[in-house]
């Protein structure tokens, strides 16, 4: 059942980005606490001091008998964090086969982890980017962030070209150290060129996520006659065969794969790869075991 509503083709019939970061949440959240493997932290972390409109099941009533005051229980899992969410919306985003396009698919993560971060109080923030910073929402745990988180990710659309360099120098002025950076994209780069790029935010302390949004058939393509393919960015083509697609261009995409992850996790990077045609909970599995591996 858990599978069937974080299925893509589920989600992309859902009427708003609210609702499938809603459903996504909701439904990822209730099969960890199913599941022994998975689950927010209990450890003990530290007292906070209630307020008003806090859950009063969380205070520690034992503490307010001694002191005749009230403080919460906070717990490893539930500490504040910062996060940053980048998302890559370059013309070849909009590449798709499956039931949802990469970008589609990268907004519904990227969706999902600001809902998630939204109910652990968690600050996130948001920079929409191609070959430009499109797009930046500062990272708030304010009331109504969610709102303009959301909103900034509906209303992102495929750009231009991928270049990583521009954006990400522009990126350094913005993000703080002691969070997390989750990085949304299909990665068409020379993988030292992005493990360049991207290292200074590790640098400064932050724990960064790539997460390589490809399509099924990037993977593993899947023709019988030669096909033209036509370049989204830069709109050149290329012939290729069956047979090119089958041998010299799974050789090219998985050696690609390995050595964006390899360099990546030399780095210090966690890297990911999300296929388009994978279950949502993947992406927030991911997210949330680095949140637990790095407090």
């Amino acid at each position: 059942m858990l599978q069937r509503f974080l299925d893509p083709a589920t989600l992309a019939g859902l009427s708003g980005l609210d609702l499938v970061a809603k459903t996504v949440v909701n439904g990822f959240v209730s099969g960890l606490h199913r599941s022994p493997d998975y689950g927010f932290s209990q450890e003990f972390a530290e007292y906070r001091a209630y307020t008003p409109g806090d859950d009063l099941r969380h205070i520690d009533w034992n503490v307010f008998a001694r002191t005749e005051r009230a403080y919460l229980k906070r717990y490893r899992g539930e500490t504040n964090t910062r996060l940053l969410v980048l998302l890559d919306t370059s013309a070849s985003m909009n590449f798709g086969t499956a039931a949802v396009n990469k970008l589609d698919y990268a907004r519904f993560v990227a969706a999902s982890l600001c809902y998630l971060a939204s109910e652990q109080r968690d600050a996130a923030g948001l920079i929409v980017f191609d070959e430009e910073v499109r797009n930046y929402v500062p990272p708030s745990s304010r009331q109504g962030q969610l709102f303009r988180l959301l909103h900034a990710i509906e209303k992102a659309e495929a750009g231009t070209r991928t270049d990583f360099t521009k954006p990400f120098a522009h990126f350094l002025n913005f993000v703080r150290p002691r969070g997390l950076v989750a990085v949304l994209s299909d990665f068409y780069e020379d993988p030292d060129v992005i493990i360049k790029t991207i290292e200074p935010l590790r640098f400064r302390g932050n724990d960064v996520i790539l997460f390589h949004v490809l399509d099924p058939r990037e993977i593993e393509p899947s023709f019988s006659d030669p096909v033209l393919l036509i370049d989204m960015e830069n709109k050149g083509s290329v012939e290729v065969s069956p047979a090119y697609a089958r041998h010299e261009y799974r050789r090219k995409i998985e050696s690609h794969i390995a050595a964006l992850g390899a360099k990546a996790r030399a780095a210090g990077l966690d890297y990911f790869l999300l296929n388009t045609s994978r279950p949502l909970d993947e992406g927030l599995r991911e997210y949330l075991a680095v949140r637990r591996g790095r407090l």
